[in-house]
Order: C-alpha cells, then sequence, then structure tokens
C-alpha cells in the first residue's frame, strides 16, 4: 500500500511539472531581474538537433529508428510522452542503465528541449520484411488489440498522443520486451493502466500483440517546415 502511495504521489509530482508552460517556468525565474532572463532563446531547436545527433543517435539513430535490439523508435513520439520518461529515468523510476546515467545530468530544460526536438521526428516505416507478415498471426493481433481494447488508448492508429506512446511500427523486440515487464511489474508506469492491461493476458498473446504492432502500416507523413504536430 505504501508503495502505491508513493507512485501515486510521484507522479502526480510529475504530471504538475510537466504541465507548466515553458513561459511560466521563465517567468518565475525572471522576478530576480537579470539581464540574462530577458535575453531571447538563441534557436533552441537547432541546439537540441545537434544534441540529440551527438548524445542519442548512436543507440536511437539519427531519423529516430533504431537498429539496436530492444531500443524503442523514437521517431513519431510525442513530446508530453518522451519528457514523461526523461522523467522518469532521471528520478530512477525507470530501470535502464545507460538511459538512467545519460537522464541524470538533464536540468528541466533539457529534458523540455529534447523531447520537443524527438516530437518533430516523423514516423519511420520499419524496413521491408523479407517475407509478407503472417496473416493469421496479424488477424489474431488485430482481434487481441481489439479486445483488450489497445486502441482505447493509443488509437486506432496505434499513434498514440499527449502521454500516450505511439506503438505502431515499434519495433517488435522492444514490444515483447516492454509488455512483459509490465506483465511481470518490472516496469512500473506512471499510471496502473498498462499493467492492469497486460497482466490478464497470456504470454504468447503478448508475443502476438508485439508481431502485430510492429508491423503495424505507418501512413506517410508528408513533410513540412516545421515537421509533424509535437501532439495529436
Amino acid at each position: 500500500m505504501r508503495g502505491s502511495r508513493r507512485l501515486a504521489f510521484t507522479a502526480a509530482a510529475a504530471a504538475f511539472w510537466l504541465c507548466v508552460p515553458a513561459g511560466a517556468q521563465q517567468a518565475s525565474k525572471s522576478t530576480k531581474g537579470t539581464k540574462a532572463a530577458e535575453a531571447p532563446a538563441a534557436a533552441p531547436g537547432a541546439a537540441y538537433a545537434q544534441r540529440f545527433a551527438q548524445l542519442c543517435a548512436a543507440c536511437h539513430g539519427a531519423n529516430g529508428r533504431s537498429d539496436m535490439p530492444n531500443t524503442p523508435v523514437l521517431a513519431g513520439q510525442h513530446s508530453f510522452y518522451a519528457i514523461t520518461q526523461l522523467f522518469l529515468f532521471r528520478e530512477g523510476r525507470r530501470a535502464n542503465e545507460a538511459m538512467s546515467a545519460v537522464a541524470k545530468g538533464m536540468k528541466d530544460d533539457d529534458m523540455r528541449g529534447f523531447s520537443d526536438f524527438i516530437a518533430t521526428l516523423p514516423p519511420v516505416p520499419a524496413p521491408a520484411p523479407s517475407t509478407p507478415p503472417d496473416a493469421a498471426r496479424m488477424a489474431r493481433g488485430k482481434a487481441l488489440a481489439q479486445e483488450h481494447k489497445c486502441v482505447f488508448c493509443h488509437g486506432a492508429d496505434f499513434s498514440g498522443g499527449q502521454q500516450v506512446p505511439r506503438i505502431g511500427g515499434q519495433r517488435e523486440d522492444y514490444l515483447k520486451m516492454t509488455l512483459q515487464e509490465f506483465k511481470s511489474a518490472k516496469r512500473v508506469g506512471y499510471t496502473m493502466a498498462m499493467a492492469e492491461a497486460v497482466g490478464r493476458i497470456p504470454g504468447e498473446d503478448l508475443d502476438t500483440l508485439a508481431y502485430y504492432l510492429a508491423r503495424f502500416p505507418i501512413p506517410p507523413v508528408p513533410p513540412g517546415p516545421s515537421g509533424p504536430s509535437p501532439t495529436k
């Protein structure tokens, strides 16, 4: 019970902080009356694009689609989801040695800058498979997604939105790992929704869901000067 209360408190604190607009945060800092607080930021998007290339691309890919096993695709993810995950890594609420080491040194503005840049990365389809998807398994995966209401939170196209991740086109190995971690309670989300959803699903069905979602077609996103909208 105590652990549940601590988790709820942490999630509420994270949600409160994450919902504070960047302008309000800057306004609170400007009360000191310094000249630096009045100076405009110099192309923060370009700065974090460069920092992403230096710090993140080696594992997550220059375009946000990773080629490394069990490493998630960031392309097409939403800013609010990305910043929430960075916060959980920084605060030790998600366990991954590499990500925890990276996030530990991030300031609040860094987390916002990286997450806003990630939101500009358009969804990238998975490389064409050498063999076509198994039609029966895809049909079973679709039925499971409907039965267990995956579409209720993640959307009919599994593109997510706000704090809900895009799972359509995600790496299959990462999906399998994540679903199994939620089922075993190794991974604890900022709400109990995922643990409750997958807790009653047999392991083989989770593998079928991962198979289906990883092969879910991603519609092309038309290019634009400012990229896709960070939120749905």
